[in-house]
């Protein structure tokens, strides 16, 4: 009986080692949180299409726990403004870092 004890205590130890890994770590997202901040790059992309002030494929956008990077080119300091301001306009959008460069 002893052994059948320490057997089953040993396999239920090793079981929930091995689901441990893949439960989320630091650093990295529940598939909710990654589901919203994709939700979040595809509404500021669109808000870029629909605006004519703005060169959607000039720019990039990630998001990561719903802060909304911009990186990549614009025309001008107008271009460069219009595309923060249509960022923070999304709903989920928590910090905007603004890193689009100005060509001049």
């Amino acid at each position: 009986m002893t052994i059948r004890h320490t057997f089953a205590i040993g396999l239920t130890t090793l079981a929930l080692l091995a689901t441990t890994g893949c439960a989320v770590t630091r650093g990295q997202q529940s598939v909710g949180a990654y589901v919203d901040d994709a939700a979040i790059t595809t509404a500021v992309k669109a808000r870029f299409v629909d605006n004519t002030n703005v060169a959607a494929s000039a720019i990039s956008v990630e998001t990561m726990k719903g802060t909304v990077m911009l990186s990549g080119f614009a025309k001008n300091s107008t271009e460069k403004s219009t595309a923060e301001a249509l960022a923070w306009k999304v709903d989920g959008v928590k910090a905007v870092k603004n890193e689009i460069t100005v060509r001049p």
